[in-house]
């Protein structure tokens, strides 16, 4: 696994290095090419440059998730399953002040985060606020839990329910 994983993030390295300034039109992965395919989904998705990509286990199965900042500064979360290359989830990275996600929030953030360190308890090293391709608004915690494993919560800002819950391999690029 630490093998697969060094090479990953070596190739990930490299594929991030170059198409931050790629046109997705101009990746052509191999077939068997993961990574190369989920980057292609990613940027066809939205257009923009890679400037984050984690892989994450959720329900067992490996997701890439690529952070994209478009040409227009509107930042997307957009996941990809490893084995398919298939996009599975697209979501809008706003700021907590942002109008809609004000509107839609019923939930306060500190509510979020206790319910999202009762279930998971450590220490919050990153919150974000999410616009769902559904229309809803979400809560994402980034947890240091005591084993120094990080684990992703998402909360629903209007039910204040777990939505989502994931546990990080490794990243690339900022945070």
């Amino acid at each position: 696994m630490i093998r697969l994983t060094i090479g990953a993030t070596l190739v990930g390295a490299a594929l991030l290095a170059n198409t931050a300034m790629a046109d997705h039109e101009t990746i052509k992965p191999h077939k068997s090419d993961s990574l190369g395919n989920c980057v292609k989904a990613a940027l066809t998705a939205h257009e923009g440059k890679i400037v984050k990509l984690e892989l994450k286990s959720e329900d067992k199965a490996p997701v890439y998730e690529f952070d994209i900042e478009s040409t227009d500064g509107t930042a997307w979360d957009i996941e990809c399953n490893v084995k398919t290359g298939k996009i599975t989830e697209i979501e809008q990275e706003v700021k907590a002040d942002n109008t809609k996600f004000k509107a839609l929030a019923k939930v306060s953030e500190a509510d979020a985060k206790a319910t999202a360190l009762a279930a998971h308890p450590g220490t919050i090293v990153e919150t974000e606020y999410e616009l769902e391709a559904d229309g809803k608004a979400s809560y994402e915690f980034d947890i240091l839990e005591a084993d120094k494993e990080e684990v992703k919560v998402e909360v629903d800002a209007t039910t204040g329910k777990i939505v989502e819950k994931s546990h990080e391999v490794y990243q690339i690029g900022k945070d």
